[in-house]
């Protein structure tokens, strides 16, 4: 392993890569520190105690940190990632996205542009709620965090968060162009564990004062290691389907008569039906807030607890169902067969065009049923290992949940591409057998 990981930096291109990518994310994490102007960043940190189990919280995991501290990159790449989804979400829906799909390279520079332009108005949108509405609102020992709540407090903020956001947009864009691994995925797994650090910090501190024994702690090492193993498995497994190609005469030429597969992959969605689910599942103790002291309200923030078996079945049952949404969203059968069909393609044993697609079809909700369970399962696994082990909820998100899967993917996904650098050059890459399957990206 550690003459592998010496040829890395044997290769100049690599190795300026790498560096350039370290250089990069090393700048995203200083400006997750840079407060806006007019914040109390004490009394900021004290009031925000009381959300780091809620939405904002969850929220406040993917962008490092950075909201709790009002930093410059307070709203994180999550404004483009929203603006990311919804494009692709109308490219299925509007003619005129569907369109631009089918214009290739010209097509994709437009479509990434208006992504860009949604990234504005989303981060704007965003930004406005935070500055306006929610730091204003919150308070430490009835000291107010926003030192000065004017226009002009307004406006600095706005200003601030956007153009943060825009600019990891532009780092993230960077590191993919010029770095190692998708830059945006890269931006959100740092930020994720640059938690990690603390999270043992405070895990010694317990061992040291006695809360927590030494047993309990490589017991959930153990529970870590193989977790992470189920998590690998579930991202690079696939059902592959066999094609093959019929031969054709061009001229002299021969074309195809060449045997391959279409990999359905078991978890196909991603991380997306995790992430669609959780702000449903916000939504029950969001509305209890508005409700005051009732009876419902404390019955409905009982049942929607992170702690309640309900939680768990409904979020399970969520994720299921978005699973599925997500996977016919983003894997369209008939227009995989009807590419087929017309290179010449078919599967052995089934009629090219409806039976194909039909067949595709099958197969994919096969797959997508033991995926969609697994997904649940490590969704819901943290909840469960809070109350089975008495941790706090910023160790349990690294065993599961969106953060793990996301800290799995892009890990995956960039040893692919510095596999394949290696490989091209005639280096052994990690793998002494088989190759790195890439990942579907965030």
């Amino acid at each position: 392993m550690i003459d592998k990981i010496k040829s890395i930096f044997i290769i100049p291109e690599l190795r300026q890569r790498i560096l350039f990518t370290i250089g990069v994310l090393v700048v995203v994490r200083i400006g997750a520190h840079i407060p806006i102007p007019g914040v109390d960043g004490e009394a900021l940190k004290d009031a925000f105690n009381q959300f780091q189990t809620g939405l904002f919280g969850l929220f406040n995991n993917f962008v490092g940190g950075a909201f709790e501290k009002a930093s410059l990159f307070s709203l994180g790449i999550m404004p483009y990632i929203s603006s990311s989804i919804i494009i692709q979400l109308m490219g299925s829906v509007v003619p005129y996205f569907q369109r631009l799909q089918k214009e290739g390279e010209a097509g994709r520079k437009k479509i990434n542009q208006i992504t860009r332009y949604g990234t504005v108005l989303l981060s704007s949108m965003q930004s406005y709620g935070v500055v306006a509405v929610f730091l204003p609102s919150l308070t430490s020992n009835g000291q107010s965090v926003v030192l000065k709540p004017d226009g002009w407090f307004i406006f600095t903020g706005m200003v601030s968060m956007v153009t943060g956001t825009l600019f990891l947009m532009w780092l993230g864009e960077r590191i993919t162009e010029r770095g190692i691994g998708n830059g945006i995925s890269l931006i959100i797994m740092v930020g994720i564990i640059a938690a990690f650090p603390n999270v043992i910090v405070n895990e010694i501190t317990l061992v040291r004062e006695g809360v927590r024994n030494l047993l309990s702690e490589f017991i959930l090492i153990g529970v870590m290691f193989l977790i992470i193993c189920f998590v690998v498995l579930l991202t690079q497994g696939t059902r592959k389907i066999p094609v093959q190609y019929a031969k054709r005469v061009v001229g002299r030429k021969v074309y195809g008569g060449q045997n391959t597969h279409i990999p359905m992959r078991v978890n196909t969605a991603g991380v997306m039906p995790i992430i669609f689910a959780q702000s449903i599942m916000f939504i029950p103790s969001t509305v209890s807030t508005f409700l005051g002291d009732s009876d419902f309200a404390r019955v409905l923030m009982d049942w929607f607890s992170f702690e309640h078996p309900f939680y768990w079945l409904i979020f399970g049952l969520m994720i299921i169902f978005f699973t599925y949404f997500y996977t016919a969203i983003a894997f369209d059968p008939v227009q995989v067969s009807s590419t087929m069909k017309q290179q010449g393609g078919f599967i052995p044993g089934v009629r090219p065009g409806k039976k194909t697609s039909e067949y595709i079809d099958n197969i994919l909700t096969r797959v997508t049923l033991p995926g969609s369970i697994s997904l649940a399962f490590v969704a819901i696994f943290p909840y469960i290992l809070m109350k089975l082990m008495d941790i706090n909820y910023d160790l349990a998100s690294f065993f599961g949940g969106t953060s793990l899967l996301i800290i799995v993917g892009v890990a995956l996904d960039t040893l692919q591409q510095i596999e394949s650098h290696l490989m091209m050059r005639h280096y052994d890459g990690f793998l002494s057998k088989g190759k790195l399957r890439g990942r579907r990206r965030i």
